[in-house]
């Protein structure tokens, strides 16, 4: 199962990525999205999802474009030009196989990101919030054992992980000099 492929993140966990940024950062006005240029059948839909959340909550999205590891420096340079309070990193292959470099740049340039897996976060990136890859895992190998029984593949039912996850670096929050508020951290507010 690709992780690119999936469109519901595209069009559902997107927004929400923004809303958890905005609920972490209220007075952020301008966010910035990282986005792989080269890749635009996964950059169209992940558009149409953000900008109606954007506008919902009154922040201003600034793109920024890298394709190559050689763009980064780039991106964080023009961050601080753009005045961006976050980066919502966009999912694409290119920037999943990257994320310590991009979580190790945020961290460097005291830039508040999400993105789209965990292993972002356990890079110190600041949140994740998507599809668990466990369980994606488990219902690929589900789908393949299905197959070598003898299943024919387009039989099958399309799957796809009910599960997601919000991880935040509670260390890179207070790097960033963040109070993560209570309902972002699951705790009860009284």
């Amino acid at each position: 199962m690709n992780p690119n492929k999936t469109k519901k993140d595209k069009t559902e966990r997107v927004p929400k990525r923004l809303e958890l940024l905005h609920e972490l950062l209220p007075t952020a006005t301008i966010i910035a999205v990282l986005e792989n240029p080269t890749s635009p059948n996964i950059a169209e839909p992940f558009w149409r999802a953000l900008q109606p959340a954007a506008r919902a909550l009154g922040l201003q999205l600034r793109v920024v474009h890298a394709s190559t590891d050689r763009d980064f420096d780039t991106v964080f340079a023009t961050l601080v030009q753009l005045r961006a309070g976050a980066l919502v990193v966009m999912p694409d292959l290119f920037f999943n196989a990257r994320h310590e470099q991009l979580a190790a740049l945020a961290l460097r340039h005291a830039m508040p990101a999400i993105a789209q897996y965990r292993p972002f976060v356990a890079a110190g990136g600041l949140m994740s919030y998507g599809a668990n890859v466990t369980d994606n895992h488990r219902l690929v190998g589900i789908q393949v054992g299905r197959i070598l029984k003898g299943e024919r593949p387009a039989d099958l039912p399309v799957v796809q992980s009910a599960k997601v996850e919000l991880i935040i670096n509670l260390k890179t929050a207070k790097a960033l000099g963040l109070t993560v508020p209570l309902p972002l951290l699951g705790a009860p507010t009284r």
